[in-house]
């Protein structure tokens, strides 16, 4: 069956039962109850308390609320109440932010104008525009938010905006022949207006043709009912919180099992067990991953990109696809003349007709207002020497002929020198059409030029004009013709010069950019081809059309293949991205108009425009570019990248460090030797001595070859790469370090709490050393820049001035169960710590891998 667009105005009117006088008021009753009421429907919300109570069925915040019970019932209150800070304080954030998600319907909504012109039973009055119905006839002007779509019926030098739908800030001259063509898109169906978008220019009367959900603006908010997507950190640290928990339950049952063995008292054990279940697990992940991704946020900032949710800080590491809009984030969003001819000793002629014949307006404070393309022609004329003061005396203005969908001409009529001069612009066969037989004969090298032009992507306008020995008396069309040719102009909306060297370091750092735009085939693949994503020779552009007819799994195939996508609808952009994730691909999905929005929230990483998009695009968004430049999405994932490691450096730390305290603990009286540490020497570590260094971790700057690497896979584990491996013996070697301290206290004849006093120090000092190692997986202490990280320094040195405190003043002494040591065995743990950063570094070299390149 036809739809609308390809129907002529008797059949659409026809088809729901209305006419050119409007609906009676018993068609519009009955179609009230058949069609409902003209508005979008939000999708169900969750109610507050199940948002909240959802916030802790992760398997990290169950595990951190044990060890919190835990830690009370060892009475290590303090671990306890830090440890149900941290998860009350992520609770709050995750809550707050799946609260505040159904905002992109609700703007939506407030997208729909409150009122509408409507003629029924012949007789036009202004209702509210949730009661229009189907076969409603509206009225509309320059200014008005279309109420619904609609088949347009009759016109007047019609425009409308239709760039929250399409994308693209041209404004669209209407029609209302019928198109006969399938499966047009919603910005080549000329004869239609659409819900939302604006009427830029003129006045029409239209019939409507769908309202509420079954609009374009409906099709969309029905697309943005979807479920938020798990970043690869979330996802991540829901795989190592269940193996974590396995390996701890395993290590209490050990330790437990084999005090018993050895006959030690039950409930002792209990506690011991317990006690090491509270220092294995990292109670401090969750707060320095926030800690981290929040000072990710905001060097982000300052780099021009605002992140709206914190767990897609680190999600930009993982990217692998970029699906970028072109307008105003490839491109400047700024039409300019690129290429200029004119006959020869015509180009002052050619340029008063780029100043004058227009419809620009100018303002004081807002520059040049109105079309873009007609705004650049005026700049362009202005930037050449003409001054529109001067040009409005030599040629006083008399009358105009405005462009419409059928002439694709503008005319204007001037008084100069004592005759009137006619400057006309236009579409080049439209105006090959009116020029005299002269300069129709003459015409073929600039058609020519006319074509390669245009194959270059740019939008191409004649000019000609006609003398006058007498003012015509009928500004009409009919005076449009034996006219002079004056030359043409190619206009382009031309590529950020900074985005070229940003998808350069896209491809090195195996990132693959594809470009969907709503704007023409011929002008995306030109772009694409200046930009450097696709060949010089590039032909595998696809348009809206083609994608209409693939199956899914033909789909599948062609994202694979394609970096340039033309004329597609909202839900082709959301077909595919969800397609490239069905492949494995890391998506991240740019826009601006409320076209974009379903794909910008399905997208693993959504980026909306901050200076033109619009509020359902920002709300449906993860990341908001400040300056609307692609190039800042590459800084982005640089960012990106640099906190994931940044993190999975801390877990390395914290792991090794509380590995090694269960080792010494456990292996201790193996050996032969008493109870190492005490429990509130254990506290005091996992608070202070990996706390410190652990925050300063997360602000390591980024390694120079880190974007010389691919990206991550997002099904790898936070252990991947050798971590494990790292992590097992770099505790290996603190534990040897401080069973050492140990031996050779008791060989040196110190008492116990010599010995608990020796130990617990060492292991605060060989931490920190290995806090200075873990600074880079790859390369040396010295060669990463000893004092690029100040923080870490920092920490370092506050940490042991305030073991050192514990150690020598004696009111610390009493609370920590410490005694002073005397030069000899301080200076023999410093000996074991910088032998203990020697192996660790020496550690690092072995297992060094080499860096996978992209590709």
């Amino acid at each position: 069956m036809p739809t609308f667009y390809q129907l002529s105005k008797e059949s659409a009117l026809t088809q729901l039962h209305s006419s050119v006088t409007g609906l009676t008021t018993e068609a519009v009753a009955i179609a009230q109850t058949t069609f409902g009421s003209n508005t979008l429907q939000a999708a169900k919300q969750k109610s507050k308390l199940s948002i909240l109570l959802s916030q802790f069925t992760d398997v990290m915040i169950i595990i951190l609320l044990l060890a919190a019970v835990i830690s009370f019932f060892v009475g290590e209150h303090t671990d306890a109440y830090v440890i149900l800070a941290i998860i009350l304080g992520n609770a709050w954030m995750g809550y707050s932010q799946e609260y505040n998600a159904a905002k992109s319907v609700r703007l939506l909504q407030e997208m729909a104008p409150p009122f509408a012109m409507v003629l029924r039973n012949n007789i036009p009055g202004k209702i509210e525009a949730t009661l229009i119905v189907p076969g409603d006839i509206i009225l509309l002007e320059a200014g008005d938010i279309v109420p619904a779509d609609a088949r347009l019926l009759e016109i007047h030098a019609l425009k409308t905006d239709e760039a929250s739908l399409t994308g693209e800030s041209n404004a669209v001259e209407k029609t209302t022949d019928p198109i006969d063509k399938e499966n047009l898109v919603a910005g080549d169906q000329q004869n239609m207006v659409f819900k939302g978008t604006i009427v830029s220019n003129g006045t029409a009367k239209a019939m409507v043709t769908a309202i509420g959900m079954q609009t374009e603006l409906g099709k969309i908010a029905g697309l943005l009912d979807s479920a938020d997507q798990k970043t690869p950190l979330q996802k991540r640290l829901a795989v190592f919180s269940k193996q974590l928990a396995i390996v701890v339950v395993v290590i209490c049952a050990i330790v437990f099992g084999i005090g018993l063995w050895r006959g030690e008292p039950t409930f002792q054990m209990f506690l011991t067990s317990l006690s090491l279940a509270v220092a294995a697990l990292p109670e401090a992940l969750p707060a320095v991953i926030t800690i981290a991704l929040a000072q990710g946020a905001r060097r982000m900032v300052l780099q021009k990109a605002l992140m709206r949710k914190l767990p897609a800080v680190e999600t930009l590491g993982s990217v692998t696809y970029i699906c970028s809009d072109k307008t105003g984030t490839l491109t400047q969003n700024k039409m300019t003349v690129e290429k200029l001819e004119a006959l020869p000793d015509k180009k002052d002629l050619l340029l008063d007709n780029m100043l004058l014949n227009n419809e620009v307006r100018f303002s004081v404070d807002e520059g040049l207002l109105g079309d873009a393309t007609e705004t650049a022609l005026v700049k362009y004329a202005l930037d050449n020497g003409h001054s529109k003061e001067e040009t409005d005396k030599t040629f006083p203005f008399l009358a105009k002929l405005p462009f419409d969908s059928n002439r694709m001409r503008m005319s204007t009529l001037y008084a100069h020198d004592g005759k009137w001069i006619l400057f006309v612009k236009g579409a080049p066969v439209k105006i090959i059409e009116v020029l005299s037989t002269t300069y129709k004969n003459e015409i073929t090298p600039w058609v020519d030029k006319n074509e390669a032009w245009a194959k270059d992507g740019m939008r191409v306008l004649f000019f000609a004009y006609k003398l006058f020995d007498e003012k015509p008396e009928n500004v009409t069309a009919e005076i449009e013709k034996d006219l002079d040719f004056l030359g043409m102009t190619a206009l382009i909306d031309p590529p950020r010069e900074e985005v070229i060297n940003a998808i350069k370091e896209c491809n090195t750092a195996g990132i693959k950019t594809v470009m969907i735009t709503g704007d023409q085939a011929l002008t995306a693949t030109a772009i694409a081809i200046r930009l450097g994503m696709v060949a010089a020779d590039h032909q595998g552009v696809k348009t809206g059309a083609d994608l209409e007819t693939l199956s899914p799994e033909a789909l599948s195939e062609i994202v694979t293949q394609t970096s340039v996508y033309a004329r597609v609808t909202p839900a082709q952009k959301l077909a595919i991205v969800k397609t490239l994730q069905t492949n494995g691909e890391f998506v991240a999905m740019t826009g601006d108009g409320v076209n974009d929005a379903p794909s910008l929230q399905q997208a693993d990483i959504g980026v909306a425009m901050g200076i033109t998009g619009t509020d359902v695009s920002k709300e449906a968004a993860d990341m908001i570019l400040l300056d609307d430049n692609f190039t800042t999405i590459v800084k982005a994932i640089l960012e990106g990248r640099r906190i994931y490691e940044n993190i999975r450096k801390f877990i390395l730390y914290v792991l090794s460090c509380n590995l090694s305290e269960i080792l010494t603990i456990f292996l201790a009286p193996l050996l032969g030797f008493a109870i190492p540490l005490l429990p509130i020497h254990i506290l005091w570590i996992n608070l202070v001595t990996d706390g410190l260094p652990g925050l300063a971790l997360v602000g390591e700057p980024a390694e120079k070859d880190i974007m010389n690497r691919p990206p991550r896979n997002t099904k790898e584990s936070l252990f991947a790469g050798g971590i494990v491996q790292r992590i097992v013996l770099t505790a290996a070697v603190i534990t040897i370090a401080s069973i050492f301290t140990q031996w050779w206290a008791v060989q040196q004849g110190y008492n116990l709490k010599t010995q608990h006093t020796m130990v617990f120090t060492t292991l605060c000092f060989v931490q920190l050393a290995n806090a200075l190692s873990v600074r880079s997986d790859t390369h040396s202490i010295l060669s990463v820049g000893v004092f690029t990280n100040k923080a870490i320094w920092g920490s370092i040195l506050l940490t042991i001035g305030l073991q050192l405190a514990i150690l020598y003043i004696p009111w610390l002494q009493t609370i920590f169960k410490t005694t002073a040591l005397e030069w000899k065995a301080m200076s023999t743990i410093l000996i074991i710590t910088a032998a203990s950063l020697l192996c660790i570094e020496l550690l690092k070299l072995l297992l060094k891998k080499p860096v996978r390149k992209p590709g």
